[in-house]
Parts: structure tokens; C-alpha cells; sequence
């Protein structure tokens, strides 16, 4: 008898979840086809992309180099994920806020709708960052060979990998004052917690930071700065339009 009950219950929760299972199924399915079809237009003009990360960086004086016959073909790899990230991620946030419409209040939606040009322009701002402190890394190693009167040689491939890890990380990491802000709005977690948590959420923000390819510890401050400056903000801002003290 406790065998039918358990299995009925389990298909009445199947059959209940189940239209929202393939609602998601249909929309992550697109996303990830616009993610390939990017990638593969950046795959094919990848030197195109090279190039213009190369004349960005002003890499006048040192000397790029392939370490391997096969990088041409990561290079065009790496160039169409770029492509893939930067078309598909604003599409994310959008299908992400139309599947959860249905669920949300009229002013909930209004909140998160409102959040999702601020969210967008956090994400460049965030990858732009983390290319110009990439773009400050390799601008201090020219420097320094020179200093020293040592050559130079950097490897295309990683430098292109390092740099869209460290932009994109930094623009994934600049949205968590949205994500705290809703977390908060939706009584998730309160205002006073993550006051309270702070040395916490610094410890695990130096831990980031100290995770992306940039290693030398002026780097490390200038990626860490912005992400606790942020976190501050976000709290302030919160207490004085949004009340999230209060709730």
C-alpha cells in the first residue's frame, strides 16, 4: 500500500513539474544554439577578433609568438568563445526573467526588469575591467624586460585565455550586488546578516580574486577594490531607496 501511495505521489509531482522542466528544456536549447551559432562566426573571424585584442593592448615592442602548429586552431577556439559570451549573455538574463515572469508579482517583475539594463552594463563594465588590468599585466611585464634588458615572448593563445577569463569572471563577479539586492528583496537573507557576514564575504571575494590568471599582488588589489567597493554600495543603496533593513 505504501508502495502505490509513494509511487502515485511521485508521479503526481512528475506530472506537476514536468511542463516547467520542458519549458526550460526549450529555452536553454536556444540559447545554446545562438551560443554555437556565435561562437562559430567567431570561430571563423577569429583573425579579425586576434587583431583587434592585439591593437587594444598596443603590443608595440613585444614579441607574440606560437608555441605550437595546433594554436591556430585554439586561437580560433578561444576568439569564438569570446564571440559566444558576449552575444548570449544578455539573451540569458531575458529568457531567464520570461520563465520566471509567470511566478512573480507585478512589482516583483518590475524590479527585475528594471534590474536588467543595470545587470548588462555590470557585466561589461565587469569584463572591460578585467581586461584593462590584464591589459595594465602585460604592459608592466614589457616594462620590466626592458628594465632588465631581458627578451620577451608571449604566447597568443594564452594571453587571449587569460584575458577572457579574467574579463568574463569579473563580469559574472560584478553581478552579485543585483544578486544580493534580489536575495534581500525576497527575504531570502536579511540586510543585518550580510552585515554581519562581511569579513566572510571578503575573505571569499580575496579567494576570486586571487583564483584569476593575473598573480602579482597589485593586480590582485585593483581586482579586489572594485568587487568590495560594489558590496558596500549595494548595502547603502539598499538601506536608503529599498529599505531592505526593515524587512
Amino acid at each position: 500500500m505504501t508502495t502505490t501511495t509513494d509511487t502515485s505521489a511521485l508521479s503526481e509531482t512528475i506530472n506537476r513539474y514536468f511542463p516547467y522542466l520542458l519549458e526550460i528544456r526549450k529555452r536553454l536549447l536556444f540559447v545554446a544554439s545562438l551560443f554555437v551559432v556565435a561562437t562559430v562566426v567567431g570561430f571563423i573571424y577569429y583573425e579579425k577578433i586576434t587583431s583587434t585584442v592585439l591593437q587594444f593592448f598596443s603590443l608595440k615592442g613585444v614579441n607574440i609568438v606560437f608555441t605550437s602548429p595546433f594554436q591556430f586552431f585554439s586561437l580560433a577556439i578561444n576568439s569564438g568563445l569570446i564571440a559566444g559570451l558576449v552575444v548570449v549573455f544578455p539573451l540569458l538574463l531575458y529568457q531567464i526573467l520570461a520563465f520566471l515572469r509567470p511566478a512573480l508579482h507585478h512589482r516583483e517583475y518590475k524590479l527585475i526588469l528594471a534590474s536588467l539594463p543595470l545587470s548588462v552594463i555590470l557585466f561589461v563594465g565587469g569584463f572591460g575591467f578585467g581586461v584593462l588590468v590584464m591589459k595594465y599585466v602585460v604592459a608592466t611585464f614589457y616594462q620590466k624586460s626592458l628594465e632588465l634588458h631581458i627578451g620577451n615572448f608571449l604566447d597568443i593563445e594564452l594571453l587571449l585565455s587569460h584575458i577572457l577569463v579574467t574579463g568574463a569572471l569579473m563580469g559574472v563577479g560584478f553581478q552579485f550586488p543585483i544578486v544580493m539586492t534580489f536575495l534581500m528583496h525576497f527575504k531570502v537573507i536579511t540586510h543585518k546578516l550580510i552585515e554581519s557576514q562581511r569579513p566572510i564575504i571578503y575573505i571569499a571575494t580575496l579567494i576570486f580574486v586571487l583564483l584569476l590568471p593575473p598573480t602579482d599582488l597589485v593586480s590582485d588589489v585593483l581586482l579586489f577594490l572594485p568587487l568590495v567597493f560594489l558590496f558596500e554600495l549595494t548595502l547603502i543603496l539598499n538601506r536608503v531607496f529599498l529599505k531592505t533593513h526593515l524587512l
